[in-house]
C-alpha cells in the first residue's frame, strides 16, 4: 500500500469540508445508478468499459468540465478506433457536479455502484475532489484529478491519484517569474474568496517569508469575491502600497478583469497568473489589457514537439480551439488509466491501481510517474500574452 491513512480519519476530515460547500444541489447528469459492485473490484462483465468523467458541466466553471469531457471522448475514440481495451469499447460518462461539494458527494455514490466503472477523471476543484474522494477509497475507485492543487488530495488514500502539481510547487514558479525574470521585490497578492483562493494565497504568502532575506516583500494582499464585475477597491490599496508586481490567485474570470481595471491605473503593472488562467477564455475576455501577463504551465499548445502539434490539430478540428493545460492533463490521464486496464489485463479496480501507481507514461503533458502517495513531478513552462497569443517565454 502507497500510504497508511485511516479512512475513518479521512470520511471524518471530508465532512467537516462538506458542510462549508455552497452551491446548489440539483440532479447530476450521467448514467443511472446501478446495484452496488459488492468491494468495489468485480470486473465489467459486458461489452464495454466505462470511465467516468466527473466535473462542473454548467455553472462559472462549466468550461473545465466541459475541457475534461472533451479530452476525455478524444482519447477514448482514439483507443476505440485500434480495438478499445481488452476487447472492450470504452465510453466515456459525464457527471455534472457544478463545482459543489453537495453535489460531487452524490455523484460518487452513483459512480462507485456502477460496475462498468473502471476510474474516475476529476473532480475540478481540489475541495470538491476532497469531499469526493473518500467515498472512492473506501469503494475501491480510482480516482484521478487532472486539477487538484491541495496538498492533501492524494493522501487521502491508495486509490486518489493527481495528474498535476501540488500548489506549492506552482505557486514557487510563479513567483520565480515575478522576481527572478522581471526582477521585481514588491509584491501583492489578490485572491478569491474560495477555499482554493485562501489556502494558496497562503502558499504564496509563506514563499514570500523565505525570499524577505533578498529584499522581497509582500506589501498587500487582498480578498475579492469570485465573479465580482468592480476590484478597483483592491486595486486602489494595492497599488498604494507600491506593488510592482501582482500575483492573481484565481481563474481567468479574475485575471482578465483585474488586468482591465489595473492597467487603467498603473499601466506599467506586472500580472502573474496561475495555469488555471492559461485558457482561451483569458484572451477573449482580456484583449489588450491581458499583454504581458505571465505564468507557469506544465502544457503549451504552441509547443514545436510533434506529439503535441498532432494533438492540439487534432483538437482544435474537433472543438474549434487550442486545448488548455488542465483539459490535456485530462487527456493524459484517460490514456494513464486505459494503459494500466491494459497492463493489468483485468478491469479488476486493486490490479488496475497497482498497474497505475507503476507507469511510466509519455503524454501530451510530459513524462508521468506517481510518487508513494499517487503525486506527480512536471516541468513547467513559463508563458506570457504577445499580441494576442500565448507564446513561450
Amino acid at each position: 500500500m502507497k500510504r497508511a491513512l485511516s479512512i475513518i480519519l479521512a470520511v471524518a476530515m471530508m465532512a467537516s469540508m462538506l458542510t462549508g460547500c455552497g452551491g446548489a444541489a440539483k440532479s447530476s447528469s450521467g448514467a443511472d445508478s446501478k446495484p452496488a459492485a459488492g468491494d468495489g473490484t468485480a470486473p465489467a462483465t459486458d461489452g464495454v468499459i466505462k470511465i467516468a468523467v466527473a466535473g462542473p458541466m454548467t455553472g462559472d466553471n462549466a468550461e473545465y468540465g466541459k475541457g475534461f469531457l472533451n479530452a476525455a471522448e478524444m482519447k477514448a475514440a482514439e483507443w476505440n478506433e485500434q480495438g478499445g481495451v481488452l476487447g472492450k469499447k470504452i465510453e466515456i460518462v459525464a457527471y455534472d457536479d457544478k463545482n459543489s461539494g453537495e453535489e460531487a458527494a452524490s455523484i460518487a455514490q452513483k459512480i462507485v455502484s456502477d460496475k462498468d466503472i473502471v476510474g474516475v477523471i476529476g473532480h475540478f476543484a481540489s475541495g470538491v475532489c476532497m469531499v469526493a474522494a473518500p467515498t472512492y477509497e473506501e469503494n475501491k475507485m480510482i480516482e484521478i484529478s487532472p486539477s487538484a492543487s491541495h496538498p492533501d488530495y492524494s493522501g487521502i488514500g491508495d486509490y486518489i491519484f493527481r495528474n498535476n502539481t501540488v500548489i506549492s510547487v506552482e505557486a514557487a514558479a510563479g513567483l520565480d517569474i515575478a522576481v527572478n525574470d522581471l526582477g521585481k521585490k514588491n509584491i501583492g497578492i489578490i485572491s478569491i474568496k474560495t477555499d482554493w483562493g485562501t489556502s494558496t494565497s497562503a502558499v504564496v504568502k509563506g514563499l514570500l517569508e523565505e525570499k524577505a532575506a533578498d529584499g522581497v516583500k509582500l506589501v498587500a494582499h487582498e480578498e475579492v469575491m469570485e465573479g465580482s464585475d468592480d476590484y478597483s477597491p483592491a486595486i486602489t490599496k494595492l497599488k498604494a502600497a507600491g506593488a510592482d508586481a501582482v500575483i492573481c490567485v484565481g481563474m481567468y474570470s479574475l485575471v482578465a478583469p483585474v488586468a482591465k481595471q489595473y492597467k487603467q491605473v498603473d499601466p506599467a503593472i506586472e500580472i502573474i497568473g496561475f495555469s488555471n488562467s492559461y485558457s482561451q477564455q483569458l484572451l477573449e475576455l482580456g484583449g489588450a489589457a491581458v499583454e504581458g501577463v505571465r505564468f507557469p504551465v506544465i502544457f503549451f499548445s504552441g509547443s514545436e514537439d510533434p506529439m503535441i502539434k498532432d494533438y492540439v490539430a487534432k483538437f482544435k478540428e474537433e472543438y474549434g480551439s487550442a486545448p488548455s493545460a488542465l483539459t490535456s492533463q485530462a487527456y493524459d490521464s484517460v490514456g494513464m488509466l486505459l494503459e494500466a486496464v491494459k497492463a493489468a489485463g483485468t478491469t479488476e479496480r486493486d490490479k488496475v491501481r497497482d498497474a497505475l501507481q507503476n507507469i511510466d507514461y509519455a503524454g501530451v503533458t510530459g513524462q508521468t510517474k506517481f510518487n508513494e502517495i499517487g503525486d506527480v513531478q512536471k516541468a513547467f513552462v513559463k508563458v506570457t500574452v504577445k499580441d494576442g497569443e500565448f507564446v513561450q517565454l
